[in-house]
């Protein structure tokens, strides 16, 4: 598939979205069959009605940087752009509509990331974040970036909190995939977006209401 998408970049641009969400559903559909590794998911009801919201998710495993391409429209991944340079993969990365974002940039690099996103929700896309900025240990709290909560602020965007137990399965530096239940909980969204710090605890509190 990364061989055919020299094709959908010179000639069929606007499959490219469509393109890596048949890559993603043939990768989970893999992990469930080959890896015996079910997905449960609770809290659909939460998904907001709006073309366009934030998707704050645990970060444990590649499983997480898969799954939402095929749970939802139009998403845009929110992704460290070190990825761009990736061989096959990087330009249609690109390509699909994710948004990459230079970790070591400060305040320049975060408004470039929120004119970005801007142009996302225009396309009407789903922006999918990992608040922590990178992949955690399942169990383990660590500080959340407080990109999130500028983004939702300044675009005024519902703020979706997910939490997850993928790390049990696919440990985040693991090749290795262990059988059993990936859990996705979503919550209840969060709209008081009016203090950044109350946005980063309402997350927080919504991640630690994990049922699995």
């Amino acid at each position: 598939m990364g061989l055919f998408a020299f094709y959908i970049r010179y000639f069929a641009k606007k499959h490219a979205l469509a393109y890596a969400q048949l890559w993603t559903e043939l990768s989970i559909k893999g992990l469930t069959k080959i890896c015996k590794i079910e997905i449960d998911i609770k809290g659909k009801e939460f998904l907001p009605n709006d073309s366009s919201f934030i998707i704050a998710s645990q970060h444990q495993s590649a499983f997480d940087t898969l799954i939402w391409m095929n749970l939802l429209p139009r998403p845009a991944y929110i992704m460290k752009k070190e990825l761009i340079h990736l061989p096959l993969v990087g330009p249609m990365l690109l390509l699909s509509g994710m948004i990459p974002l230079d970790r070591q940039g400060g305040a320049r690099a975060l408004k470039k990331l929120v004119m970005n996103c801007k142009n996302a929700i225009k396309d009407q896309r789903q922006i999918i974040i990992f608040p922590e900025g990178t992949r955690s240990q399942y169990g383990k709290k660590v500080k959340l970036q407080a990109g999130v909560a500028a983004i939702a602020s300044q675009l005024d965007l519902k703020i979706v909190p997910v939490s997850t137990n993928s790390g049990l399965h696919w440990g985040r530096h693991s090749f290795i995939k262990k059988p059993g239940t990936i859990y996705i909980n979503l919550h209840p969204v969060i709209t008081d977006l009016s203090n950044r710090k109350k946005v980063l605890f309402a997350i927080e509190k919504s991640w630690d209401n994990n049922i699995m």
